[in-house]
């Protein structure tokens, strides 16, 4: 006779949703947090050639040039066009490859380090205010979180 407790098919039905839900909100999340970074990064780019026209803030690369020394106050002058240059490749290889979903672990390191150097820089030049009030921080943590993923796979939609 067997004295071990039964489980109830209804209980291990539920179980079964239960955990299907979540591998299911982990991967919506997942491509959630891909999607809004790489449009991020995306429509930074977009900006400083004035692809967003009178809705832009930048506008042009000669004023993301001038933000660029602002942010990196601590640099040498040589040194901002091609800091501002250097983002911009970054940012656009970035934004592509969080959304088309390419080398994810990798590409959200990226942008993670991307992000961490860029709020470190506005906190140096302007204040620890500046990047907590753009968020910088909170998106470098959420592409964090993409790169801390168990494998590419699981990033993958």
């Amino acid at each position: 006779m067997n004295n071990a407790p039964s489980k109830d098919a209804s209980v291990i039905s539920h179980s079964a949703q239960k955990g299907a839900f979540s591998v299911t909100l982990v991967r919506v999340a997942t491509l959630y947090a891909r999607i809004a970074l790489g449009a991020a990064f995306l429509s930074a780019v977009a900006d400083r050639f004035g692809l967003w026209g009178k809705y832009g803030g930048w506008g042009n690369f000669a004023k993301f040039t001038e933000y660029t020394g602002q942010v990196n106050s601590f640099m040498p002058a040589f040194m901002i066009p091609f800091l501002a240059w250097a983002a911009t490749a970054a940012e656009l290889t970035l934004g592509i490859g969080l959304m088309i979903g390419i080398w994810p672990r990798w590409v959200a390191f990226g942008a993670t380090t991307l992000l961490l150097l860029f709020g470190s820089a506005m906190a140096i030049s302007f204040g620890i205010k500046s990047p907590l009030d753009y968020s910088v921080f909170s998106a470098s943590a959420a592409a964090l979180l993409l790169a801390s993923r168990q494998s590419e796979r699981d990033i993958q939609f």
